[in-house]
C-alpha cells in the first residue's frame, strides 16, 4: 500500500464524517424532543377532554 496516497485521503474523509455524527446526533434529539412535546400534549388535552366530560355530568349530579 502507498501510504502517500491513502493517508491524505482518510484524513480528508475525517471532516465529512464527522459533520455526519453531528448531523445524525442532532436531527435524532430533535425528533426525541418532538415526540415528547407530542406525547405531553396528548396528555395535557385527555385531562382536558376529562374535565369537560365533568362539566357535563347527568341531571342529578352536581358539577364540580
Amino acid at each position: 500500500m502507498n501510504w502517500d496516497i491513502i493517508g491524505p485521503a482518510l484524513l480528508a474523509l475525517l471532516p465529512p464524517i464527522g459533520m455526519g455524527f453531528i448531523v445524525y446526533f442532532l436531527f435524532k434529539s430533535i425528533i426525541g424532543a418532538d415526540a415528547k412535546e407530542r406525547k405531553a400534549r396528548a396528555q395535557v388535552e385527555a385531562e382536558e377532554r376529562a374535565k369537560a366530560a365533568k362539566k357535563r355530568s347527568p341531571i342529578g349530579e352536581q358539577p364540580e
